[in-house]
């Protein structure tokens, strides 16, 4: 089984922060939380550490350990990080026939802050990953079985539509992970992609993001999901998504994407579980539970290896649950790698845990 994987490379650095030595701010009436760092002081860390990351070579790792024959398509400076992303690459049994190098910029880089809840704070320097072009879409690249399109940063966004068209010309599973920034300014080409996209994977903040466009083509309006008596819904299903003073129903926003072409529609809830819309019906798989060391790259495993094994043959309720074990396992990790299993090791862990990871389904 080929893959390619097509998005960002980064190097992570990431810095652990005693909860004791950094405030943390929640808001009463909002999801948000925000790390407050003193200007002009010097915070002690408890590590300070770094790793090769980014969307895609976080699918392609994930994908390699569950043994498909993987290559990843990505913009790398020519500098001493781009060497440091090409030797993890080739450690990993990743490929990097297709890896570019490009002057014009430095590979991109991130820092994470992480304390309290971990789910870390991150500035990024998106660099090469910016510069990706239709010129550097070899039509041979995407001779393969599946294509996974991570998040692309800023000018890189406009190959999107391309890499899309190349990867269905070939026949491939097309499974794609845009980000908020493709998909609130490149509305119009990311919604004309969707019939050519097998799945398509976001969280709830990207879901909120699409809400606008989807209830100007088909209102907000949709069905309900029955409960058992005295069951208490996800809460997705009883939020529901909300943009542009737009709301949506889990059900209707489900629904329309699914009129738009995507046969699996994925949206990542993080410790709140994962819904999954098919043509037939929507799914729902809880989390693991797990103590979380990092959240970084638990969507990447999530959602790499749902395609995984989705492209491998497995039901689609059976791919949730090996995406949460990825997942669980990943979040245990300072980095988004460490934790990625072998597929060996994801079905064994899935045999144990059956028990603890029952997919709710209801039928169109």
């Amino acid at each position: 089984m080929k893959a390619l994987t097509v998005g960002g490379a980064m190097i992570d650095t990431i810095a652990i922060i005693g909860s004791d030595r950094i405030e943390r701010m929640t808001m009463l009436n909002a999801d948000n939380s925000f790390l407050l760092l003193e200007e002009g002081r010097k915070t002690e860390a408890n590590e300070i550490s770094t790793h090769v990351g980014g969307g895609a070579v976080n699918a392609a790792v994930a994908m390699a350990r569950i043994s498909l024959d993987v290559s990843t398509l990505v913009k790398l400076g020519k500098d001493q990080r781009a060497e440091t992303v090409l030797s993890h690459l080739l450690q990993e049994g990743v490929s990097t026939r297709w890896a570019l190098r490009d002057g014009r910029a430095p590979t991109g880089a991130s820092v994470l802050v992480s304390s309290h809840d971990r789910n870390a704070a991150i500035f990024t320097f998106r660099g090469a990953n910016t510069l990706l072009e239709e010129a550097d879409l070899r039509d041979e690249a995407f001779a393969v079985d599946a294509v996974y399109v991570s998040s692309l940063s800023n000018e890189s966004a406009d190959t999107f539509p391309a890499i899309i068209a190349k990867a269905k010309a070939r026949g491939a599973l097309v499974a794609a992970n845009p980000r908020v920034r493709q998909l609130s300014s490149r509305t119009t080409a990311f919604q004309e992609a969707l019939a050519r996209i097998d799945i398509l994977a976001v969280n709830r903040s990207e879901a909120d993001v699409l809400v606008p466009g989807l209830v100007a083509r088909f209102r907000e309006s949709g069905g309900t999901l029955r409960l058992e008596p005295g069951e208490t819904p996800p809460r997705l299903l009883a939020r529901g998504f909300s943009g542009g003073g737009h709301d949506m129903t889990l059900p209707a926003f489900f629904a329309a994407l699914r009129q738009m072409g995507p046969r699996f529609v994925i949206v990542t809830d993080g410790r709140h579980g994962a819904f999954l819309g098919t043509r037939k019906a929507i799914h729902f798989c809880p989390a693991v539970e797990t103590k979380v060391t990092g959240t970084a790259g638990a969507g990447d495993a999530f959602n790499a290896t749902f395609t995984a094994y989705v492209a491998l043959g497995l039901e689609p309720a059976d791919a949730m649950r090996a995406a949460a074990v990825n997942a669980a396992s990943v979040v245990g990790h300072i980095d988004t790698q460490t934790g990625l299993l072998s597929r060996d090791a994801i079905d064994k862990n899935l045999t144990a845990m059956r028990d603890k990871l029952p997919v709710r389904t209801w039928s169109h």
